[in-house]
C-alpha cells in the first residue's frame, strides 16, 4: 500500500465484493488507456532529451506518477495540461543535482532511470522504492553499469534497493547482460547508453525473457532519433553517442489492461471491441486475443480495432509457453477453471520475481476456491472445477488482484482484500469492470 499514489483509485476501500453480471457483456466501443510501458519510457527519453515534448494519452497511475514525481525532483519541468502532459528536456543534465528519489513500485523506475542518473556527472542521488519492489532484484543493472564505469552503492541489502548514486560519465564500451530474469535490465542499458562517453556494445549471452518489450524500447529511441544497431537473435546491441530530441506524440493503448475485459466478454459469451487498440501493436499481450481464439472465442484483428465474441464454454487440452506475454499468465490461470480440459503453462519462472511470487499465489488462490492446481517451477496446470466463493489476498499485486476479479464473472460472492492495489496500471480497473456488468460492492474502512 506504501506505493499507492495521488493517481491511485479506491482509498479506504479494503475490500471488493463481486458478484456476476445479469447476462453476457456488449460493448462495441471500448477504450483502453495509455500503455503504462510505453508511458513510462517516453517520459525519460524526453526529460533527457534536447527540447520539449508533449505526449497525449499518457497512462495516469501509481507506476507513472512516480516517474513523474522522479523527474520532478530532478528538477524536470512537467506540465500537465487536459490530456497532454509537456515534459520540458534536460539535455542529459539533471538541473537538481542531489535528491531522494522513490519509485513507488514501479520496475520501469527503479530499472530505467539509474543510469541515466549515472552518467551525469557531479550528481549525487538515492533510490528508493515499496516494500514490493526492494524485493526485487536490480543487480544484474548495476553489474552492467558498472562495468561502464558507473558508481553505485547498496544503501542496504547487496542486490536490492535502495541505492546511491553518485554521478559520472560513464565510458560506455563492451557489456554482458543477462536477459533471463528480466527484460528491464538490458531496456535500462539500452536507454542509458547513448549518453556514454563511447560507443556502447552489450552482449546478452543468455536469451531474453521478453523480446518484444525490448523492441519497444529501440523502437521509443528511434523515435526520440537515437538509433540502435541490432542483430535478428536480440544477443548483441551497438549504440553510438548521441542525444535523444524532443518529440510530439500519442501513447498507444496498454494492450495488457485490454486482456481483462476481453477475458470478461470470453467467461460472460459476450461480446467486446477495444476500439483504440491496433492488432499490430509491438507489445506482446496482444497474442492473448489468439489465445482467447484457441479457446474457441471468435476474434477479430481488422480495422485498427480488436473485437471477441465469447464461446459457449471455452476449450483447454493444451500446454503453452507464456514467456513472451508473462504478464498474462495469471489471467490464463483465473479463466481456465472454467475450461472443458487442464491447461498447462510453462516458461514463466521469472514472475516469481515481480510484485510478488505470481506462481505461488494464483496456485494459493484457486486452491482456496477449490480448484485443483499442479504447482511447477516454471508454471502450472490448472484443471477445470467449480470455483466456490472465498476471501482473497490481492499480494498487494495488481495482476494478481485483476485476475482474480474474473472470477467473479461466474462465481458469486468473490472477496478481495486490498483491491486498490490495481491503481499500479489501471486506477479505475473496477469501476471499469462495473460498467462492463460485473457486480462491484466496495468496502471501506
Amino acid at each position: 500500500m506504501e506505493a499507492r499514489s495521488p493517481w491511485s483509485g479506491l482509498q479506504g476501500v479494503v475490500e471488493a465484493e463481486l458478484h456476476p453480471p445479469v447476462g453476457p457483456v456488449h460493448q462495441p466501443e471500448w477504450i483502453v488507456a495509455g500503455s503504462k510501458s510505453v508511458t513510462n519510457r517516453v517520459f525519460l527519453m524526453a526529460a533527457m532529451a534536447d527540447g520539449s515534448s508533449v505526449i497525449g494519452n499518457a497512462l495516469r497511475s501509481d507506476d507513472t506518477y512516480w516517474c513523474l514525481d522522479a523527474l520532478r525532483r530532478l528538477g524536470v519541468k512537467a506540465d500537465i495540461t487536459g490530456e497532454d502532459i509537456r515534459i520540458g528536456g534536460t539535455g542529459g543534465a539533471w538541473p537538481n543535482r542531489k535528491a531522494d528519489l522513490y519509485a513507488g513500485a514501479a520496475g520501469t523506475v527503479a530499472r530505467f532511470l539509474p543510469g541515466l542518473l549515472a552518467g551525469d556527472e557531479g550528481g549525487l542521488w538515492r533510490m528508493e522504492g515499496s516494500r514490493s519492489l526492494r524485493e526485487r532484484p536490480i543487480a544484474p543493472l548495476v553489474t552492467a553499469l558498472s562495468a561502464m564505469g558507473a558508481e553505485i552503492r547498496y544503501a542496504d541489502e547487496e542486490g536490492k534497493l535502495p541505492i546511491e548514486i553518485a554521478g559520472k560519465r560513464l565510458r560506455g564500451g563492451a557489456v554482458s547482460l543477462s536477459g533471463s530474469v528480466s527484460s528491464q535490465f538490458l531496456s535500462g542499458v539500452l536507454v542509458t547508453s547513448p549518453y556514454a562517453a563511447e560507443e556502447t556494445e552489450i552482449v546478452v549471452p543468455d536469451g531474453i525473457v521478453q523480446h518484444a518489450y525490448v523492441r519497444i524500447t529501440i523502437e521509443l529511441m528511434e523515435r526520440f532519433e537515437v538509433p540502435v544497431t541490432h542483430g535478428d537473435r536480440f544477443d548483441r546491441f551497438v549504440v553510438r553517442p548521441r542525444r535523444y530530441r524532443g518529440q510530439t506524440l500519442s501513447i498507444e493503448a496498454d494492450a495488457s489492461t485490454a486482456c481483462y475485459p476481453l477475458a470478461f466478454a470470453a467467461l460472460t459469451g459476450g461480446y467486446i471491441r477495444i476500439a483504440n487498440l491496433d492488432p499490430r501493436t509491438r507489445q506482446p499481450d496482444i497474442g492473448f486475443a489468439e489465445l482467447l481464439r484457441r479457446m474457441g472465442c471468435r476474434v477479430g484483428l481488422d480495422g485498427g480495432a480488436v473485437e471477441l465474441w465469447g464461446a459457449p464454454r471455452l476449450r483447454g487440452g493444451f500446454e503453452i509457453s507464456m514467456k513472451e506475454m508473462s504478464d498474462q499468465a495469471i489471467t490464463l490461470a483465473a479463466i481456465a477453471p472454467f475450461a472443458d480440459a487442464p491447461i498447462t503453462i510453462t516458461g514463466v519462472a521469472h514472475i516469481r520475481t515481480h510484485e510478488c511470487d505470481r506462481i505461488a499465489a494464483i496456485c494459493e488462490s484457486l486452491g482456496k476456491l477449490g480448484i485443483r492446481v499442479d504447482e511447477r517451477e516454471d508454471g502450472m496446470t490448472i484443471h477445470p472445477g467449480i470455483p466456490s466463493a472465498a476471501v482473497l489476498p490481492t499480494y498487494d499485486d495488481h495482476r494478481v488482484a485483476m485476475s482474480l476479479a474474473l472470477i467473479g464473472a461466474r462465481v458469486p460472492g468473490i472477496r478481495l482484500l486490498d483491491p486498490g492495489c490495481v491503481s499500479k496500471t489501471c486506477p479505475t480497473f473496477f469501476d471499469d469492470m462495473s460498467r462492463l456488468g460485473l457486480q462491484v460492492r466496495l468496502h471501506s474502512v
